[in-house]
């Protein structure tokens, strides 16, 4: 009580401080991603949680890395002791609310003082601790840089405002310094390599993928194999214009017949709504030049310009983009994705059912195919008044005839329950092993792991289909002797009683043998023919048409070179009838074979075994694409092109994502126009990193 009036009178006469009230959405979040310390109980927020606060992870990274928004944790940081208290997260989050935050906070990771000025030793000091040894070179000596810091000898202090106007300059500078660095014979040209190294290294994070990887391409605009400077300043005009020229080119478009428009048509809109910006010549060839790649007419639409002037625009399409992907990449996409787990699990949850139902209904679609496979395989021509079928379509008259058209379906249950585990095996494995080594730069994988990848998959769907396998093999055959008394039709419920556990994996070693090298062949050809034939990339999808081809030429050879492995495989599986060998195991199946029917009987079934592949790819991919049109996941948007809060998809359209986050990554933005390294993690100077010790490499050296 007597402390409690103490400190009234101390208040009244002496009055208080309080600290700030935070509101209740800054102080969630931070409570949310904030850790406890142990000695003093305070809540703070380590490097680590001040990244998770900051960027969410449902946005896309791939232009400014996750990890780059550590660097904003130096700025509040007020007291540079490695942590991020309550009232440091109230200040930052307020800072991020001011109209200019992104020059703020890029002036206030320079002013080291707190002084509100920057002096050009802590500047340099700064800007050297995060400079890359390999980046392009800049020199602060230079004419451009005395006019803003002062000359060598005489630098000055720069006030926030003068900061922020030099940081606005500053990428062109860089460029101009690049070009003189390049333009060794002093011609005024330089090669088309040393230009995409350039934009790269100073703009490449604000870009687009498709306008970074083909920037060799402005040699092409003109006469000659070189750039020249006007190229280059026409291209800066260009992207630092960007806002304005999509808004000129939807109002053209919107003025079209058919939404798209011409060279003519921009600049006549230009010179309509631009009072004080024109575009020469060259800037609008560039414009047009970038943007119809793919479309030498001239005349191009909103997407064609959206992979120059949307920066999200990238190789990495959103999951379910297309039904192509049900046999590509789609593990890969799961596994390689920015969301969260949850979000991963239900997706992927959401494309197994789309793809266990597509896939069922392909191989219904072609059963009648695969039972004729299975008797033409099954049947043994070494005894005479053994042969049952003279050819497939014999067989299938034979079938029709003496079991009904019920009979093309005997055993199709199995086969229907065993599309799903199948399928989806398959595919997540291949995508796994394939995500794993593919080159994260290029989008590339070496041969070898294709086929790696692609066995893969085969051999981990054996567990899974072969017990379904054999009970429909049995059930396809017992159709044979349906006439036969002492023959009585089996159901698959009994067969698998009858066979046991153990016996539900007989030819097992066949079904390997057969599966394995069909996957090998059959995922990396269909991709190379999607890719390297019809010209699949990331800024052209193919049609049904283009993909049905693609897989049934894929499944061609895939198919009929694996028959031999799949005539043995039915054979172990197949319950010998009486007065037949019964095979012991898979040499035995094979070497009896070739001894009593000939090299010819191993490819037994080949063409049925391609006329059931190349369809049942074309159904399932036909099933698959119409269910995810009818069947879409919820809250899931299919539009083509690039996706993501941070940049609008194409057009001037508000950002959804949190304010705060679009003020860190604006900031992060004016900082990389620094160099392309700020924030990310550095080796000491002077060491490189070779390899883990012990596994090729000897660490830092």
């Amino acid at each position: 009580m007597a402390s409690s009036v103490k400190e009234q009178v101390s208040e009244v006469l002496l009055g208080s401080s309080e600290a700030p009230q935070l509101s209740q959405h800054t102080r969630a979040i931070f409570m949310k991603h904030a850790k406890k310390d142990e000695e003093d109980g305070e809540f703070y927020l380590g490097e680590n949680e001040f990244i998770e606060a900051v960027a969410p992870e449902s946005e896309d990274y791939h232009k400014i890395k996750r990890y780059q928004y550590g660097i904003l944790f130096r700025i509040a940081d007020r007291r540079r002791t490695g942590r991020v208290t309550l009232q440091d997260w109230g200040v930052f989050e307020n800072l991020l609310a001011k109209p200019d935050a992104e020059y703020e906070i890029a002036f206030r990771l320079f002013d080291l003082e707190g002084t509100g000025l920057v002096n050009f030793e802590n500047f340099q000091k700064i800007y050297n601790e995060y400079k890359g040894e390999q980046s392009l070179p800049f020199n602060w000596d230079s004419e451009w840089a005395s006019l803003y810091i002062g000359a060598k000898g005489k630098r000055h202090t720069l006030t926030y405002p003068q900061f922020s106007q030099m940081l606005r300059g500053l990428q062109g500078e860089r460029v101009r310094q690049a070009f003189l660095f390049f333009d060794k014979n002093k011609d005024g040209y330089i090669d088309p390599e040393d230009f995409q190294r350039i934009i790269v290294e100073t703009a490449g994070h604000k870009l687009s993928d498709h306008l970074l990887n083909n920037l060799p391409t402005l040699c092409n605009i003109s006469a000659g194999t070189k750039i020249s400077y006007a190229n280059v300043r026409a291209f800066q005009n260009m992207i630092h214009q960007m806002d304005m020229v999509e808004l000129i080119i939807r109002n053209a478009a919107s003025k079209s017949s058919d939404g798209k428009i011409t060279r003519t048509d921009f600049l006549n809109e230009a010179a309509k709504i631009s009072r004080f910006n024109l575009y020469t010549p060259m800037e609008a060839d560039i414009l047009f030049h970038f943007a119809g790649l793919d479309e030498p007419s001239g005349r191009l639409g909103l997407q064609d310009f959206a992979r120059v002037l949307d920066p999200s625009w990238h190789a990495s399409h959103r999951l379910g983009s297309s039904a192509g992907e049900l046999m590509g990449d789609v593990g890969q996409k799961v596994f390689a994705g920015s969301r969260t787990i949850m979000h991963d699990i239900l997706e992927s949850a959401h494309h197994f059912a789309l793809g266990s139902l597509a896939g069922a209904f392909g191989a219904f679609m072609v059963y009648p195919i695969d039972l004729v496979k299975t008797r033409m395989q099954n049947q043994r021509s070494g005894r005479v008044g053994e042969m049952l079928y003279k050819n497939s379509l014999d067989c299938a008259k034979k079938v029709i005839k003496n079991e009904g058209f019920k009979g093309l379906y005997s055993g199709v249950l199995p086969q229907l329950v065993g599309v799903a585990p199948e399928k989806a095996i398959k595919l997540t494995v291949n995508d796994l092993v394939r995500g794993k080594f593919t080159d994260k730069q290029t989008g590339k994988i070496w041969w070898p792991w294709e086929l790696l990848a692609g066995g893969s998959a085969g051999a981990c769907q054996v567990v899974f289909t072969n017990p379904l396998e054999i009970v429909k093999i049995r059930l396809q055959v017992q159709g044979e002797m349906a006439k036969s008394a002492d023959v009585p039709r089996r159901s698959a419920v009994w067969i698998m009683k009858n066979l046991g556990l153990v016996g539900l994996y007989k030819g097992a070693s066949a079904c390997l043998l057969r599966d394995v090298p069909f996957s090998a062949i059959y995922f990396p050809t269909y991709s190379h023919l999607k890719r390297d034939w019809f010209g699949e990339s990331p800024t052209k999808s193919l049609g049904v048409l283009q993909m049905l081809t693609a897989g049934a030429i894929a499944g061609m050879p895939a198919a009929y070179f694996t028959t031999p492995c799949d005539v043995i495989k039915t054979r172990l599986q197949v319950e010998a009838r009486k007065g037949e060998t019964s095979y012991t195991g898979l040499r035995h199946a094979a070497k009896t074979i070739y001894q009593q029917e000939g090299f010819k009987a191993f490819f037994k079934g080949g063409p049925a075994r391609i006329l059931r592949s190349s369809p049942q790819f074309g159904f399932t991919l036909a099933g698959y694409e119409v269910l995810q049109k009818a069947l879409p996941m919820p809250g899931h948007s299919d539009e083509g092109g690039p996706h993501g809060h941070v940049e609008p998809g194409v057009g001037l359209s508000e950002a959804t994502a949190p304010l705060p986050y679009l003020r860190s990554r604006n900031a992060l933005k004016i900082l990389l126009d620094l160099d392309e390294n700020f924030g990310r993690p550095q080796l000491p100077r002077g060491k490189t990193f070779t390899g883990i010790p012990g596994f090729g490499g000897k660490g830092l050296v």
